[in-house]
């Protein structure tokens, strides 16, 4: 298998990224699997806009959709509608980055 020296980075608008990093904080309290590497980038992010991995995202997405399923019973509706919101974003930037790119003119 071999790796690219460039890997492909998604850029988050700040207020996404300060409410995954505060879900992430939560995956992290309920020791969801994978959720701390995620938390640490988000959380140690700054700026106005943030450049993530796209498997940090990926990560993040899925922990957050798993923090979403243990937690439906407990949340509000309204906090599980803000949950599984982020955690979509996430997950469309990603799919996002990695779908091929569509060919321009004619055929």
């Amino acid at each position: 298998m071999t790796s690219s020296a460039f890997q492909r980075t998604i850029i988050l608008p700040a207020p996404v990224c300060r409410q995954a990093a505060q879900h992430l904080e939560h995956a992290v309290e309920k020791a969801i699997d994978g959720a701390a590497t995620p938390w640490r980038a988000f959380r140690t992010a700054d700026g106005d806009d943030f450049a993530f991995s796209v498997p940090v995202v990926e990560q993040a997405a899925g922990c957050l959709l798993v923090l979403a399923a243990e937690s439906a019973q407990s949340l509000r509706p309204s906090a599980l509608r803000a949950l599984i919101g982020v955690a979509l974003h996430l997950r469309d930037a990603a799919e996002a980055v990695q779908r091929p790119a569509l060919p321009t003119g004619a055929w």
